[in-house]
């Protein structure tokens, strides 16, 4: 499939689909979801957005908690 014929299909400027192809991160979702509706892949992007199968986001996330989580301190019956 032509870029042309892509960008028609998507709805999208000849110039977004350039930057799409070549990785651009400010190509809008709508015109990535639509690419990949447009050859079957849709699922791709449901994987891409399901948080538990994001392992570089878990792990950042897992850096981010505390290193060490203390007990409250249980109060002593001897006390007065």
């Amino acid at each position: 499939m032509s870029q042309e014929s892509l960008a028609v299909r998507i709805g999208a400027s000849l110039s977004t689909v350039r930057r799409m192809e070549k990785g651009s991160v400010n190509t809008p979702l709508v015109f990535l979801a639509r690419t990949l509706h447009v050859f079957s892949e849709l699922p791709r992007l449901e994987n891409l957005l399901d948080t538990a199968k994001d392992d570089i986001g878990l792990t950042l996330m897992d850096e981010e908690l505390p290193q060490r989580i203390r007990t409250p301190k249980k109060p002593t019956s001897g006390a007065l």
